[in-house]
């Protein structure tokens, strides 16, 4: 058993060595390089004895092993049990050795060669002291992926390896499906996410705003959304890549991620950000070009508080999640999908509460929310920044503005409103933080909720949940979780196919 681990340590310290231009050996253990080994030492052909029948090993030796210089101790053989042999020629190790029969005990020649005990304690040396450097480099490992994943960028693998993860024949669809059904559900693998980024065609612009452009592309058949940054963006192009790649976030009603990757042409860096792709548009577009059914509303509006009730929601355990508020919730920032359910967008200005340390992650860019849309507590602002809650009431306001856009589109047969922005009778089409805190904090005003609602059951209830949603005081807002079981059990009542 003892030259058994000899030789199996012989193999795991040489058999794959390989150290650019010089002595080429033969080496029974390099599989992947053709069964040969390259190094600045020595070739080694080495037979054994083990269970009775003897065994040849081949491999190279690095000039680091050579002590003393010329001598390495593994070229020594042990009379009876082993017959190694070193040589300095290309393939000079191609010799086929036989184990020397012992005359005399195995100890009889100290001069030509070493005892066993004296050989397995030379040996036992450097593999002890080989085995401590892989205990050390282990644990640099773990800490370094551990660092990975909070780096500053979003930095991949060399892409020209690529091919050899990411199968020929896989869709996107099958790619989604996997990341839905194995790991964290935090995201495809970088390596993989930076593959597709890759090799998407850029087919025509949908969109543009304040961060860039966003562009429909084409990956292997299929539509996705490219969401461009301009380099200045770096910081919300990154902060949405991270807020997307959050453990578990992935749900049916919250805008589909795909990939980051940061792509430098020599002159400048583009910042992509790859989503699934919804021909609709946003929720704002939609309201724009279509009026809505009731179950339509219905159905924008449960699978609205659908998406914000799983953001907000905190999931506990190893692979849980952490409450995450959007911060800049409207119309624009909502897609509707092609079954007339929504899925919310947009998570570059989102915050994370970690519930274990009570601590909340602010994006740390400049950007602030829609004006149009902020809570009385922020246009005023007394919101309490340290209270993770008092950012998800202001979600609830901006989604009880929502949901009245939603509504006055809503097509009962009989009266029919035009699609308008929330305050558009009170304030101008691009209002100041002051104009809208006059309106909301000083006046108290909202939107107009009309009488002939009421004759109609879930215009009622809509109308009901908005004026719960905009409450001055941020704690007496209904909660996300608590809006999806009203409209949940309306959408029963009505019989609404989701």
């Amino acid at each position: 058993m003892a030259l058994k681990r000899i030789a199996l340590t012989l193999l795991a310290l040489f058999g794959s060595a390989d150290v650019g231009d010089a002595l080429r050996c033969n080496c029974t253990n390099c599989v992947t390089s053709g069964y040969e080994c390259e190094t600045d030492g020595a070739c080694m052909a080495s037979t054994y004895m083990l269970d009775g029948k003897e065994e040849n090993v081949r491999v190279c030796i690095s000039q680091d092993s050579l002590v003393p210089a010329g001598h390495p101790i593994y070229c020594l053989s042990a009379e009876g049990y082993m017959n190694t042999h070193c040589c300095y020629v290309d393939y000079c190790n191609s010799i086929d050795l036989k184990v020397p029969v012992s005359t005399s005990g195995p100890s009889s020649s100290p001069g030509s060669s070493l005892g066993l005990v004296e050989l397995v304690a030379i040996i036992a040396v450097p593999v002890f002291l080989l085995a401590v450097f892989l205990l050390i480099g282990v644990f640099w490992f773990c800490h370094h992926q551990r660092a990975y994943s909070h780096r500053q960028r979003l930095e991949v693998e060399d892409p020209s390896c690529d091919h050899l993860y990411l199968a020929k024949d896989k869709t996107l669809q099958d790619l989604i499906y996997d990341l839905s059904t194995s790991g964290s559900g935090s995201g495809l693998p970088l390596f993989v996410q930076r593959t597709v980024a890759r090799t998407i065609v850029l087919q025509e612009i949908i969109g543009k705003g304040r961060f860039g452009e966003v562009w429909r592309g084409k990956w292997r058949g299929g539509d996705v959304a490219v969401k461009i940054f301009s380099s200045r963006e770096e910081r919300s192009w990154f902060r949405e890549a991270e807020i997307y790649q959050t453990i578990m976030l992935r749900h049916e009603n919250i805008l589909g991620f795909i990939a980051a990757d940061n792509k430098d042409n020599g002159t400048w860096t583009q910042l992509w950000l790859v989503s699934d792709y919804h021909e609709h548009g946003s929720l704002f577009d939609y309201l724009n070009r279509y009026s809505v059914t009731i179950e339509g509303m219905i159905k924008l509006a449960l699978s609205a508080a659908s998406g914000l009730a799983h953001l907000h929601m905190e999931i506990l355990g190893t692979q849980g999640k952490p409450g995450i508020a959007h911060r800049d919730l409207k119309s624009k920032n909502i897609l509707v999908k092609k079954n007339g359910t929504c899925a919310i967008a947009d998570l570059g200005l989102a915050v994370r509460h970690e519930s274990i340390t009570d601590t909340i992650d602010i994006a740390p860019n400049q950007r602030v929310g829609t004006k149009r849309y902020m809570a009385p507590e922020v246009l005023d602002e007394t919101i309490n920044m340290k209270h993770f809650d008092s950012f998800k009431c202001a979600d609830i306001y901006a989604l009880g503005l929502v949901y009245w856009e939603i509504a006055r589109r809503c097509n009962t047969g009989s009266i029919h409103e035009e699609y308008q922005l929330p305050y558009y009778d009170l304030v101008p089409s691009d209002p100041s933080i002051e104009e809208m805190r006059k309106v909301v904090c000083d006046q108290k005003l909202r939107p107009n909720v009309p009488n002939w609602w009421q004759s109609y059951e879930s215009l009622r209830v809509m109308g009901k949940i908005m004026r719960e949603c905009w409450y001055a005081n941020g704690a007496a807002r209904l909660t996300a979780l608590r809006i999806k079981k009203t409209l949940s059990q309306l959408s029963v009542e009505e019989d609404v196919k989701m």
